[in-house]
C-alpha cells in the first residue's frame, strides 16, 4: 500500500462527527494528504452534502492516527484501507464500508464465499447445537463462517468452524487489543492459532461501546455471501445482521431450530417440574420466516443454494434438524467449554 494513502485513511478514519458513508466519500475524494489538509469547510461540506456542526480542524486527528499506526505495529495488528487490492471485495461493495480494517491472522480468502452465522447471546441448546453443526459440516466442505464473537450462537459457530477445519472469521466491536466478551479470549487466539482473522474497524486501545455492535453487524453482512438467523428473539442484534443482509444484496435465510426450539426446564438449568417446558423467544426469526427468508436444516442446504458438493453431509438427524436428546448433550457439552449460558 502507498504509505501516504495509507496514512490519509487512518486519519479520515478518525475524524469525528461525521458518518461511515461522509468517511468513505471524502476517502473517495482525496489522494493525498496535502489535498486533504487545504480543504476548507465550505469544500467539506460540499462533498458530504451538509452544513458542518463543528469547527473543521482535520490537524486534531492527525496525530491520534498516528498513534494508531504505532499501536497498530507496537501490538501486531495489520491494517488495510478502502484503496488497497487486499481489502475484501464484497465489503468494498456495499453503501458504507469501513475506510480502514484492522486484523490479526489472515484475511479471507477473496475468491472464496463466507457464510455469515449469528443469532442471540441466550440460545436454546437446540439452536445452539445446530449452530454448531451447520458451521462445523460448512468447515469440512471448505467454506470459513463470520461471526462476531459474542457468547451463545457466535460463539458456537466459530468453534464448529474451527473444529470442521475451516479459518473462521470474526468481526469484533472493539479494537483487537480489547476482545470482548473476555470469556471469549481463549476462543479468540484459537481463531488465530487455526489460521482465521480477527477484525475491526475500530483501532487498537478503543472498547467496547454500545453503538460499536449494530456497525460491526454491517461488516459482518458485507463480508458474506449469505446470512444464517440461527434464532432470534424480538429484539436481537441478529435482526440488525438480517436487515444489513437485505440491504446488502445477501441471502437471508433463518435456521430450522430457532423456529421451533423448546427445552425441559431442568435441561435448561431451571429447577421446575420435569414436565413443564420452556419456551424461547423466537419471535424475530418467525418473523423473518414469514416474510420470505429461505429455511436452512443443515449445511448441505447452503452448499446447495451455492452449487457446491453436499457429499457426505446430509444424514437422517441433521435432516429432520437436531435430535432432543442428542442436540442437549451436544449444546451443554460446548457450553461448558465455551463459558456460555444456555
Amino acid at each position: 500500500m502507498d504509505y501516504e494513502r495509507g496514512s490519509l485513511d487512518l486519519i479520515i478514519a478518525r475524524l469525528n462527527g461525521f458518518s461511515y458513508r461522509e468517511k468513505f466519500l471524502l476517502c473517495e475524494s482525496f489522494a493525498t494528504e496535502q489535498d486533504f489538509f487545504r480543504q476548507s469547510a465550505a469544500d467539506i461540506e460540499v462533498i458530504i452534502g451538509r452544513k458542518l456542526t463543528a469547527p473543521w480542524n482535520p490537524d486534531k486527528v492527525r496525530r491520534p492516527a498516528e498513534r494508531d499506526a504505532a499501536e497498530s505495529r507496537l501490538k501486531g495488528i495489520s491494517w488495510v484501507s478502502w484503496h488497497s487490492p487486499a481489502y475484501p471485495p464484497l465489503l468494498r461493495e456495499i453503501y458504507d464500508p469501513p475506510v480502514v480494517l484492522f486484523f490479526r491472522g489472515s484475511l479471507p480468502n477473496p475468491e472464496a464465499p463466507l457464510a455469515a452465522i449469528v443469532g442471540t447471546r441466550k440460545p436454546s441448546p437446540q439452536s445452539a447445537a445446530q449452530a454448531y453443526r451447520i458451521a462445523h459440516d460448512l468447515g469440512r466442505s471448505g467454506v470459513s463462517v463470520v461471526s462476531g464473537l459474542a457468547l451463545g450462537i457466535d460463539a458456537m459457530a466459530h468453534r464448529g468452524n474451527i473444529e470442521g477445519g475451516a479459518r473462521t472469521v470474526a468481526a469484533l466491536g472493539s479494537g483487537l487489543d480489547k476482545v470482548y466478551p473476555s470469556s471469549n479470549r481463549t476462543l479468540a487466539r484459537r481463531i488465530l492459532e487455526t489460521g482465521g482473522c480477527l477484525l475491526s474497524e475500530y483501532p487498537p486501545g478503543m472498547g467496547p461501546r454500545k453503538w460499536h455492535f449494530p456497525a460491526r453487524n454491517r461488516i459482518i453482512s458485507g463480508l458474506a455471501r449469505g446470512v444464517l438467523i440461527v434464532e432470534a428473539p424480538q429484539k436481537s442484534g441478529a435482526l440488525i445482521t438480517a436487515r444489513f443482509a437485505l440491504e446488502h444484496n445477501r441471502e437471508l435465510w433463518v435456521a430450522s431450530r430457532g423456529l421451533t426450539a423448546t427445552c425441559s426446564f431442568t435441561a435448561c438449568g431451571v429447577t421446575k417440574d420435569d414436565g413443564q417446558r420452556k419456551a424461547f423467544d423466537r419471535r424475530g426469526s418467525t418473523k423473518l420466516a414469514a416474510d420470505g427468508a429461505g429455511i436452512i436444516r443443515d449445511a448441505s442446504d447452503i452448499l446447495e443454494a451455492w452449487n457446491m458438493e453436499t457429499t457426505g453431509l446430509k444424514s437422517p438427524e441433521a435432516t429432520s434438524g437436531v435430535s432432543a436428546s442428542g442436540g442437549l448433550a451436544l449444546a451443554a457439552s460446548l457450553a461448558d467449554s465455551l463459558g456460555v449460558t444456555l
